[in-house]
């Protein structure tokens, strides 16, 4: 023992456990008049939002929710879903953002699994909730939101209330002054997402606090967000809570605009009207800004910052963009690290390449975020990094405070995950001479879709439920839209008939409809002399 470890011990005066709340807390403190969140005809200011979040805890509280209990909500880009990310864990509760495009069956796992004691739901989704709440063995207490600038135009209806109570009837249970408490250590679970990996088996996701306050100070570096940042929300909350955004956006007291749907005109003019200085979604999302209807676009005098974490984006896009008035920022990460942890760290001198040259650039991952410890191209059985030649594949790999704490009632999956003491992407990648990653391809068949991640054995088995389908096999094809979209290849039965229109119709019997195949083709799946399907050959009949 040395000079420096005696009489030096934590105390109350001198640590405190790290936490996203204390951000609203600061900024509520700070600049209470400003506005926090605007929505519709409606706007928010840091005194009202830290005085709703506040009544929202105490309200749990006061029904007997409390530290470790899950608060499950089915929730659009709102600002409930912003209040749900305070006041849950105020209470010391975690909160299950549900993604709100999926099917009864999942959502009723995932209420089982996490065993949710609140379910908050958006009555657009009051149906499928209901159907899972059906399913479900749990019986939690359903509160309905009933968003009052829920459009008349809207492309999708209310449904019915199925709750026992409303959320404006809930908050005005509970205190605005609430004394909340910080959480007893910052290991303590903040959020649970799901993640259903390769097998199609739902993985519950376990984020902590201090992973989550970190985020924040890294979504600032990492997105360039000087200033009073004014942010839209086109990314769903439900993905990795929003890759953290909204926990990060008080650090600066910035404005959270909400966004309940994704639609050109909507998001220019959200940015004409509100002064958007950055938004984040998958490359659907720029395509959509990009080839917007002349009569949509609006025009604007600055510069916006566009975070991408999906596939690459095409030159083509990236010129689009920049023409828009957007300046295009790419990440790369997994719902196990809070969702990017990597960033494309543009450097000024790659302005002077030709076009070609930045988008070889642009296609790399990048580097580790400010608060990820290393990031590693490694040989996934030597547990050696790959020389960094650009050419020598390896598993991408992670170590550091915004790796989740593990996966949720798995300890096999966790352990597995975190072989070696790295966590293992699953991604295989190459490492430049420059220490820049890119990724290659990915160890498991997941389809990135708009996005949203999609099992291609889950897939598979729907189609295996076809009494005329001998063998599926499921890889991504291209999508100008979509970016990926489920391409089936299939073998039947021996004197059995089946339609492509009928397959996909049975598959939307079994999946949510985001997760049907695009396309069916009918022909002899390639396998090797044992038996295994040889996707690999497959991914190269897609014609691309």
């Amino acid at each position: 023992m040395g000079i420096y470890d005696e009489h030096l011990d934590r105390n109350a005066a001198n640590y405190q456990p790290l936490t996203p709340l204390s951000h609203l807390s600061r900024a509520a403190q700070i600049h209470p008049e400003r506005i926090a969140i605007v929505h519709g005809s409606l706007r928010r200011s840091y005194r009202e939002f830290y005085a709703r979040s506040r009544r929202l805890a105490s309200a749990l509280s006061r029904r007997g929710i409390g530290r470790g209990d899950t608060v499950a909500v089915m929730l659009s880009n709102t600002p409930a879903m912003l209040e749900a990310h305070h006041g849950v864990p105020m209470a010391g509760a975690v909160l299950l953002s549900i993604n709100t495009r999926l099917d009864a069956e999942i959502i009723a796992f995932q209420l089982d699994h996490s065993e949710a004691k609140v379910v908050v739901v958006d009555r657009e989704f009051s149906a499928v909730m209901a159907a899972a709440l059906e399913k479900a063995r749990v019986s939690p207490l359903v509160v309905d939101y009933d968003d009052p600038d829920f459009p008349e135009d809207a492309p999708a209806k209310k449904g019915d209330a199925i709750g026992s109570l409303e959320w404006e009837a809930l908050l005005a249970e509970g205190d605005p002054e609430f004394d909340w408490q910080m959480p007893g250590e910052e290991w303590d679970a903040i959020s649970l997402n799901y993640t259903s990996g390769t097998t199609g088996n739902p993985k519950g996701v376990v984020y902590h606090h201090r992973g989550a306050a970190l985020m924040g100070y890294a979504n600032i570096v990492a997105a360039g967000m000087t200033g009073h940042p004014v942010y839209l929300w086109t990314l769903p909350m439900f993905h990795c809570n929003g890759w953290c955004f909204p926990w990060t956006l008080a650090l600066q007291a910035g404005t959270h605009v909400c966004l309940r749907w994704v639609r050109p005109k909507a998001m220019y003019d959200a940015i004409a009207d509100h002064g958007v200085t950055h938004l984040c979604g998958a490359p659907i999302v720029m395509a959509t800004l990009v080839n917007a209807e002349e009569s949509d676009k609006r025009d604007f005098s600055h510069i916006v910052t566009f975070n991408t974490a999906a596939a690459p984006p095409p030159q083509s896009v990236l010129a689009g963009m920049r023409e828009a008035g957007f300046a295009v920022n790419h990440l790369y990460g997994l719902t196990e690290t809070y969702g990017p942890a990597v960033v494309n760290a543009w450097k000024a001198e790659w302005d002077e390449l030709d076009g070609p040259a930045q988008a070889a650039r642009k296609a790399r991952q990048g580097v580790r975020y400010p608060a990820l410890e290393d990031l590693a191209v490694m040989d996934a059985e030597t547990m050696q990094r790959v020389p960094a030649d650009g050419e020598t594949i390896g598993e991408v790999m992670f170590r550091g405070n915004i790796v989740m704490r593990g996966y949720l009632k798995n300890p096999e999956a966790s352990a597995e995950a975190f072989r070696g003491g790295w966590f293992h992407s699953g991604d295989l990648g190459v490492c430049h001479e420059d220490g820049y990653i890119e990724l290659k391809d990915r160890a498991k068949d997941i389809i990135i879709s708009g996005g949203e991640n999609i099992s291609s054995i889950e897939v598979e088995n729907a189609l295996y439920q076809h009494p005329a389908v001998q063998t599926a096999a499921v890889v991504a094809r291209h999508d100008e839209k979509w970016g990926e979209v489920p391409l089936a290849f299939v073998e039947l039965k021996p004197g059995r008939k089946a339609t492509e229109e009928e397959l996909i119709a049975h598959c939307r019997e079994k999946l949510a409809r985001f997760k049907c195949p695009k396309e069916i083709r009918f022909a002899e799946v390639p396998k090797t002399s044992t038996g295994k399907i040889q996707k690999y050959v497959l991914r190269k009949m897609t014609g691309e």
